[in-house]
Formats: C-alpha cells, structure tokens, sequence
C-alpha cells in the first residue's frame, strides 16, 4: 500500500505562503534559541524564582482579602485586564518597543506575572476599595502607581528594558485599562 500525498490549492497567493513560512521559520530558531538560553541562564535562578513570587503572590492576596460578595464581577474585569494587558505587552515586545529578562515562561515574549497577575490583581483590588470614590480618580491613580512605581521597580531589576518607549506612553494605557475594566465590573447579571 502506498501513500499519495496530494497537493491542495490554496486561494492564497503560493508566494506569500513561502515568504511568510520564511519569517515564522526565523521565529522559530529564534525560539528555541531563547529556550534554550533561558534553561541554562534563567531556569531556578533568582530571577526565575522572583518572576514566580510576582506571579504567585498577588493571587494569594486576592484569594484572602477579595470581596466574596462581588467576586464573579472583579473576576471579569480581572481577566478583562488580563486579555488587554497581555495583548498590548505582547504587541510592544513583537514590534521592538521593550524587553523583558527574567521570564517565568520563556515561550511567552511578555512579562507573565505582570499582565496575568500584578495588574489584574490591582485593578480588581482598587474596584472593591471605596466604591464610591470616581473611577477617573482611581484610573489615574492605578495609571501612576504602574506607570512611575511598577515600570521602575522593574526597570532597577532588571526585568524590563525600554528600547523605543517613555514611561510617560504607559499613563494613558493604563488609564484607560482602569476604566474599561470599571465599565465591565458594573455589568449586573439578572
């Protein structure tokens, strides 16, 4: 019995096929690459146990001092955070803008424990604390705290490295991640 391997058309343009299988295939030696770098200079180092601490801890302290009553929304808006925080992380570290060292998990470009954990953790920690304080208030607040306290804890590090960015560029990110996690935490489900 033997096998024939048929051919399929495609619609797509067969030269456009082969040069974007060239950049993935620079992507992918570039990858493994990185692995292998990052198992033998970050994997049980310091650095890989703080990144897991970042990544850890911050859940512990939700668990423990959440609001129970309004869990279902924070969780939302939570991990609203997470899909933006982590999209925009990623999109800046693909198109040069930064860097990360020290990562948790060396197939993923951007900085795990801050956009899965950290700022989800934070935000939905500043929804449940005065809730009647204005959420522009608490946006800029939050766009602050993370713009000129995290950015620089992590920049002295040495986790993050800035190439074409300005921390001033991260405030109205973060402000408008605020509020849009805001909006969706007031979503009443019936």
């Amino acid at each position: 019995m033997t096998l024939e391997v048929r051919v399929i058309r495609t619609l797509q343009d067969p030269e456009k096929i082969k040069k974007v299988g060239e950049f993935f295939q620079i992507n992918t030696e570039n990858s493994i690459n990185f692995i292998w770098y990052w198992t033998e200079q970050t994997l049980f180092k310091w650095d890989f146990w703080l990144s897991w601490c970042f990544a850890i801890v911050p859940w512990i302290l939700w668990l423990r001092y959440r609001n129970k009553q309004n869990n279902g929304r924070l969780l939302l808006a939570g991990f609203l955070a997470i899909i933006i925080a982590s999209w925009l992380d990623f999109t800046g570290v693909n198109i040069g803008l930064w860097y990360y060292t020290g990562l948790a998990i060396p197939t993923i470009p951007d900085y795990v424990p801050w956009d899965f954990c950290m700022i989800p953790v934070l935000i939905m920690f500043m929804l449940q604390i005065s809730p009647q304080t204005s959420a522009y208030l608490k946006a800029l607040m939050f766009a602050l705290i993370s713009a000129f306290i995290g950015e620089p804890l992590f920049l002295w590090i040495g986790f993050y490295k800035m190439l074409h960015w300005n921390l001033l560029y991260s405030i109205p990110l973060y402000f408008l991640l605020f509020i849009l996690c805001h909006k969706v935490s007031r979503i009443r489900f019936e």
